[in-house]
């Protein structure tokens, strides 16, 4: 009988693969009671993401086998009301949280404490159709069950963090960010931390970098920021289906939140901190797949047939889209011409301007290295496609699960062979019609033709509605909760912030700006 074979493991291997010998996908509830052994857990941590978007986290202490057994198969038992307030009735408000095996992990902030990732389910055993993960989760199996395909994203988080400034010697550059390294680059110890942690708990984190935005003394009257130091950094994760990659957005978010916490620091996802420096924005690449294999380039080296599908399909979305990716007034500050962020509806290779961007891809190319390293043999590896899209509308006040099923339903009517769906134009046709080449905003031309993008939270509010049918069809986005994103929206009330702030005088002009910019630090 041949030896098992020893799997080769790295530093940030998942900590919890180690100790069972295997994946995380194939986690069963047995298994956590030997890591509760090993790893001395006194408690564990179930986190569940509210209709704010942020984790909330509910304790259960560990003092036996049979209560890690209930609570792990049966789950826990919560308050619906408060977390769902408007969506779920007071006099029926229970829920259940149930945990998700896949995304246990050990608490980096607490080492004693075994956290999991859960899913909303009614009294009656069944998905919360309101919660907005589930609401992904019915949006991406319908996609697969209508497509026979698998939609991956991955997605470039990025975020300031925030600190007394400690040191004159080697300022950064206003602008001047972009992949800088020690010593002007300050915040390197934290971005490390948050690397590791996210790599072992994940194993979906790509690469991290410092990116275009610094502030030397941020201007503001909210004490919270008022004079500090920012510096922009991003994380950016590996392909993964949908939901996964919903889940692993939303827990780098607090992730993030608390190491710069425990670093005195703070960190923002907001759309826009400074006028003229880099907003926060929140791209997403995405991938169709076939068997396993992505499929976005054709044999003849071009976008595949599919590939445009997809792209038409979130065409057609694009304007209401807005209402979950870009959900603060400070949004449309952040998307205007010449700051690479979208303001009409296009798309285009390489690109940063366009609502869809066709980013290099290692497309009809392989062995890089082989031309700056002689020696390198030939690879005798399958060559694997990574070519993908790029949606750069979204920005950090994004509802990440409602955008991804917005999103998942945008891919899943391209597919569509149901021709009543297509009521203006068909999905090829939209990509062909709206493919442009070069920079939109040196051709007036050009931009006079394509549709724009939402001014503000009010006109996103008011895409979303009418194209609500876009999104309920299948059952998937409630009613209820596509009138409570349209409500928040419109509670912005800045139908006409641009106009009003151009008629102010400059000093004016720019203290509002900042105001508006900086009073939602933490949305979602």
């Amino acid at each position: 009988m041949a030896a098992k074979k020893e799997k080769a493991t790295f530093p940030l291997y998942n900590p919890l693969s180690l100790v069972l010998d295997k994946e995380p996908a194939e986690f069963e509830s047995h298994d956590f009671l030997r890591v509760i052994e090993k790893e001395e857990i006194e408690k564990i941590t179930f986190h569940y993401a509210g209709l704010d978007g942020k984790l909330k986290e509910l304790w259960i202490p560990v003092s036996n086998a049979e209560q890690v057994e209930m609570a792990l198969l049966e789950g826990e038992r919560v308050d619906g009301s408060s977390l769902f307030k408007g969506l779920v009735d007071e006099a029926l408000s229970d829920l259940y949280v149930v945990p998700v095996y896949r995304t246990a992990f050990i608490n980096p902030f607490d080492p004693h404490s075994l956290d999991f990732i859960c899913r909303y389910l009614t009294p009656e055993g069944q998905l919360a159709p309101f919660a907005p993960d589930n609401i992904l989760m019915k949006a991406a199996a319908n996609f697969r069950a209508h497509s026979g395909l698998e939609l991956y994203c991955l997605g470039e988080l990025e975020f300031y963090l925030l600190r007394e400034r400690t040191t004159l010697f080697y300022p950064n550059q206003r602008q001047g960010g972009y992949h800088a390294s020690a010593p002007y680059f300050k915040s390197g110890e934290i971005l490390n931390e948050i690397v590791r942690i996210l790599t072992q708990i994940t194993g979906a984190v790509k690469y991290a970098h410092a990116e275009v935005g610094y502030i030397e003394s941020v201007r503001s009257d909210n004490r919270e920021i008022m004079d500090k130091e920012a510096e922009q950094l991003e994380v950016e994760f590996s392909p993964r289906p949908l939901e996964e990659m919903g889940d692993w957005l939303v827990l780098a978010r607090w992730i993030i939140r608390r190491v710069a916490s425990k670093y005195n620091c703070l960190a923002t996802f907001t759309p826009k901190l400074e006028e003229g420096v880099a907003g926060n924005g929140l791209h997403l690449h995405l991938e169709l797949r076939r068997n396993g294999k992505n499929i976005m380039v054709g044999p003849d080296g071009n976008l595949s047939e599919e590939a445009r599908r997809l792209i038409g399909g979130l065409i057609e979305y694009a304007d209401s889209l807005t209402a979950f990716g870009n959900t603060v007034s400070s949004s449309y500050l952040r998307l205007v011409p010449h700051q690479e962020a979208p303001t009409k509806i296009c798309w285009s290779d390489l690109n940063r301007s366009a609502f869809i961007r066709v980013p290099l891809g290692w497309r009809n190319i392989q062995n890089l290295a082989r031309v700056v390293n002689p020696r390198e043999k030939e690879a005798e590896r399958e060559r694997q496609e990574r070519q993908t899209i790029e949606l750069r509308s979204p920005d950090g006040s994004a509802h990440v699960y409602l955008l991804l099923a917005g999103i998942a339903l945008a891919a899943d009517w391209a597919f569509r062979i149901d021709e009543s769906l297509f009521q203006h134009t068909r999905p090829l046709e939209l990509a062909e019609e709206y493919y442009v080449r070069g920079n939109i905003f040196a051709e007036p031309e050009i931009q006079k033709k394509l549709p724009a993008l939402p001014g503000s939270c009010v006109e996103s509010s008011r895409r979303l509605l009418a194209k609500r049918y876009l999104y309920e069809r299948d059952g998937v986005f409630p009613p209820s909760v596509i009138d409570y994103v349209a409500s928040l929206l419109e509670a912005e009330d800045d139908e006409f912030m641009n106009q009003n702030l151009a008629k102010l005088p400059a000093d004016d002009r720019l203290h509002e700006t900042r105001r508006i910019m900086h009073k939602d630090l933490h949305r979602h």
